[in-house]
């Protein structure tokens, strides 16, 4: 083959699209013969509504659960960061500070700061060493100024977790479990 010849195979291998340009626009409804009617059947509209149901439904779920356990971590970390901070005071200013747990009114304070509440839908009990598990009346964690912290466990729980707030009698660190 000589080359005009390719060449000219190469100039009708081309298509030729004349006017032609392309169009992603959908007919009308109805079959693109224009007298079709506009907007959504109702079946398409029960649809939506049903998708749209049912996707609220499972973030209300999801969103709730997340508020519990929100609400429950928020607490925990309250009263572990409470010890915590009353044995920093207590060394600071060289005097004994406790944190009192009032099991019965399920409040908690450094003494003579603010008292802060424990939601109605946690369950809360003390482990002491010496006297076992106490539900009610008032429990005091001692913080000393050596840095030592004395007291039980705190054992916070709801329908779904469990937490224990174990302060070290010795070294004074508060563990999270």
């Amino acid at each position: 083959m000589d080359s005009s010849h390719v060449r000219e195979m190469r100039i009708m291998s081309r298509p030729d699209f004349g006017s032609f340009t392309p169009s992603l626009t959908l007919p009308p409804r109805g079959g693109g013969k224009g007298g079709g009617a506009e907007g959504f059947t109702l079946l398409e509209m029960i649809i939506v509504m049903a998708l749209i149901t049912l996707i609220m439904g499972i973030s209300t779920v999801f969103f709730a659960n997340t508020l519990m356990s929100s609400t429950f971590n928020t607490t925990v970390r309250d009263i572990s960061s409470s010890i915590r901070y009353a044995r920093s005071l207590a060394q600071i200013h060289g005097e004994r500070k406790t944190v009192t747990i009032d099991l019965d009114a399920r409040t908690f304070s450094i003494q003579g700061k603010d008292v802060r509440e424990i939601p109605s839908d946690m369950n809360i009990k003390i482990i002491d060493p010496v006297y076992g598990e106490i539900f009610e009346g008032k429990y005091q964690f001692i913080a000393t100024a050596l840095g030592a912290v004395q007291g039980g466990t705190v054992v916070l729980w709801n329908e779904s977790r469990t937490a224990r707030i174990q302060p070290d009698p010795i070294v004074g660190s508060v563990v999270v479990q």
